[in-house]
């Protein structure tokens, strides 16, 4: 058994206590004896868009180092949902990327946002790309847990990235978010159960909650599900954390008793 702690936090454009509020979360996570502690999407500033660019650092910069030097004090895995990354020469966009650090403190995977959120419906208008450079390359990599795969909120809404990580030997994939509430109530849940479903891996949701600025608010529900779809735990509501364990036996009797990706046709493009 391993142990996963998901923070739900209303980010503002108050980086500071963002920080502050993180920081202590890495702490209660490190008291409870999680392995691993995964922020949401942007947990760092969530305001107006004008804030963004300003905020961008390299990785690592100072915010991420930080985060290296708490996850060697407390001896925990620590997934920074996302953060925007500087990209040199570039003064008008910036990456949408999420860190995962080791217990060491060291920096063992990025993950550039692949898909960008430009949407336009009756609640929701809304257009990542204005600001942010989509990514090009998916991230699986090897950790204590497992192997991992990264991606970040409307990426889940693209099951052949999914596939791919599971391929890959993926056994649980991180949704760090800030899904808005329209659509959050609508697809939020029903999303990533799906994902679980059909790759047969853990989901694991840290998400965004509540009012960050006059025109952003978030839906919240983070979530942890396992590889037969089953909510394991989850917050609806408020800032915090949740806890859910990587059940390996489990994993190995799913995929064991429906073993979907051996029944994958590989000779058929589709």
């Amino acid at each position: 058994m391993s142990k996963v702690a998901l923070v739900q936090i209303t980010s503002t454009k108050d980086r500071s206590k963002n920080l502050e509020k993180a920081l202590a979360f890495v702490d209660e996570a490190a008291a409870n004896k999680a392995d691993i502690v995964a922020f949401p999407e942007n947990f760092l500033l969530l305001g107006e868009k004008e804030d963004y660019l300003n905020t961008a650092e390299s990785i690592p910069g100072p915010h991420v180092k930080i985060f290296m030097e708490k996850a060697l004090r407390n001896n925990i895995s620590i997934l920074m949902g996302s953060l925007y990354e500087q990209i040199p020469g570039n003064q008008k966009k910036a990456f949408n990327t999420s860190v995962l650090i080791d217990k060491l403190g060291n920096i063992t995977a990025t993950y550039r946002k692949i898909h960008l959120f430009d949407v336009s419906l009756k609640d929701v208008v809304l257009s990542e790309s204005e600001l942010v450079e989509p990514g090009k390359n998916y991230t699986v990599t090897d950790h204590e847990l497992g192997k991992i795969g990264l991606t970040i909120c409307y990426d889940v809404r693209f099951p052949n990235l999914y596939q791919k990580l599971t391929q890959e030997g993926a056994i649980i994939v991180f949704v760090p978010a800030a899904f808005t509430v329209p659509t959050g109530k609508a697809h939020w849940i029903n999303l990533l159960r799906t994902r679980a479903i059909e790759n047969q891996v853990y989901i694991a949701a840290p998400a965004q909650f509540g009012k960050h600025s006059l025109t952003r608010e978030s839906f919240g529900s983070t979530v942890f599900i396992d590889p037969w779809g089953d909510v394991q735990s989850i917050l609806p509501e408020g800032e915090g954390i949740i806890y859910g364990e990587i059940d390996y036996s489990l994993l190995e009797n799913v995929r064991k008793r429906m073993p979907v990706q051996a029944h994958r046709v590989k000779n058929i493009d589709y």
